[in-house]
């Protein structure tokens, strides 16, 4: 997205680089002041939290300012670089270039019909009502004059010194803090007054940062006071929010490392512990003979319609899957809550998690119950290349409905994989070992595996996911039944 701040100069903003992301950070600059870019030139590389992008420039011009250093996580929107660009025409809208940190930024005017401003990696924001309104100074200040001083206290943020009665002032309704909805969440588990918390984000949002340090600072306060202390003593003036709760004072650096959680990391963990404690998991096992699965991956290897494809016993536990969901179509859903719905999808876009340097990533196989197997196996190679080489769109990480998660591949027998969220059901299978088994009525060494299915207990019920694991698992004891069920 662009905007006019006068007539040759063009601010680039962060742009809205998948659906439902609100902010990425700036991972590296590949421009600097004074550059030359041409019109889809890359200008920087930016990670959301599902993957890294490069955002190029949609105009020629010389590069102005750089507003934010790499390591910088900014909100989706926010202008980012100022590009000038001579003999500019006006822009569809206008507003004030980039504010000094103390001016107010005056609200946007529509100047016509909102549109949004193709970046070649998508579509920037929409300017319509998505778009945040900044907070007013004065309505700020009227509700800060109005919270209570002993909720301020509990909050870490001690009131100021009484001053001389200022003259009056026409009463205004209490604004409502900014903050985004998993901040209001945390600040009302936590028990913190968001009109009692200083923001620090930008148009004074209110961050997840600021809360803790509004409960670190009020844990502080009410430790008791040293014997020396005097009772009638004002409290010390507070120094400033830090950005985070401060580390322990034993923190030693040659003996611990501390790794700020953000990017990928960070929307992994939020969506895992989002998912285990809203979906209420079970995780059924089964232990099963692959044998003749691991000579017939070894027979398509040779098979010339695989030719230059990878072919593993990955690519069959995905077919398996697939033809256990189409068996039991019931597996393939989601709860809406909102709706109080069950959703059924027609569809199957396979998931495979993937661990990559950034962290955990989920792409998907659109479509993949359509796909034949040579067709399965060129898309689970591709998808595999990419994650490697941290090119994963957003795009392929979203509308998954179920996922395959391969744990054996590090040695490990089995575990209790928690779901996708937006998903009822993920497979983990586990490594496959040459075990005693008893076979045609002898104890013989058998390539062993243990799989194991967790799914969502509100949509699925015992009987219909231990079906789907059995047909998984009698699909791998002998592949034929690709033929005979499909």
């Amino acid at each position: 997205m662009t905007t006019m701040t006068n007539a040759s100069v063009r601010e680039f903003k962060m742009p809205d680089v998948g659906e439902g992301l609100t902010e990425a950070e700036i991972l590296k600059w590949y421009v600097q002041p004074g550059d030359t870019v041409t019109d889809g030139q890359v200008v920087c590389e930016v990670e959301t939290a599902k993957a890294a992008v490069e955002l190029p420039i949609p105009y020629d011009g010389v590069v102005r300012a750089l507003h934010f250093p790499e390591g910088t996580t900014v909100d989706v929107g926010t202008s980012i670089i100022a590009v000038e660009v001579a003999g500019a025409a006006p822009a569809r809208e206008e507003a004030p270039a980039a504010p000094a940190p103390a001016t107010v930024p005056e609200p946007e005017k529509p100047a016509g019909p909102a549109a949004r401003q193709p970046v070649l990696v998508g579509y920037g924001v929409a300017t319509s009502s998505t778009r945040r309104r900044p907070r007013k100074q004065a309505q700020d200040t009227a509700a800060q004059q109005a919270a209570p001083a002993v909720q301020a206290e509990l909050n870490g943020h001690g009131a100021a010194p009484a001053a001389p009665a200022a003259p009056a002032v026409p009463a205004a309704p209490a604004q409502r803090p900014l903050a985004k909805p998993p901040v209001r969440k945390l600040a009302k588990d936590l028990g913190v007054d968001l009109a009692t918390v200083t923001p620090t984000g930008p148009d004074g949002v209110v961050t997840r940062e600021d809360v803790h340090a509004a409960v670190a600072a009020a844990q502080a306060r009410q430790q008791p006071a040293a014997p020396a202390a005097q009772p009638s003593a004002p409290p010390a003036p507070a120094a400033a929010a830090p950005d985070r709760p401060a580390a322990p004072a034993s923190y030693d650096s040659a003996r611990e490392t501390r790794i700020p959680v953000k990017g990928v990391r960070k929307a992994t963990a939020a969506a895992m512990v989002g998912s285990a404690f809203t979906a209420p998991h079970v995780t059924e096992f089964v232990t099963v003979d692959v044998t003749r699965t691991m000579k017939l991956v070894e027979e398509l290897k040779q098979d010339k319609e695989f030719a230059g494809l990878r072919v593993n016993p990955l690519l069959l536990i995905a077919k398996a899957l697939l033809v256990a969901i189409r068996r039991n179509p019931d597996i393939n859903a989601s709860w809406d809550e909102a709706a109080q719905e069950i959703v059924v999808k027609h569809y199957v876009n396979l998931g495979i998690a993937a661990a990559t340097p950034r962290g955990l990533i989920v792409p998907n196989i659109k479509d993949a119950h359509a796909k034949t197997l040579p067709e399965l196996a060129a898309s689970l190679g591709e998808l595999v290349s990419t994650a490697r080489e941290g090119k994963t769109s957003p795009s392929a990480m979203q509308g998954g409905t179920v996922t395959i998660t391969n744990v054996g591949v590090f040695g490990v027998d089995t575990g209790t994989p928690i779901l996708n969220p937006g998903e009822s059901a993920i497979l983990a299978v586990g490594a496959i070992k040459p075990q005693p088994w008893v076979h045609k009525g002898k104890v013989k060494p058998r390539q062993v595996t243990t799989l194991a299915l967790s799914f969502d207990h509100r949509l699925v019920d015992g009987e219909l996911g231990s079906k789907v694991l059995a047909d998984v698992a009698a699909v791998l004891e002998q592949p034929k039944r690709l033929i005979t069920w499909a």
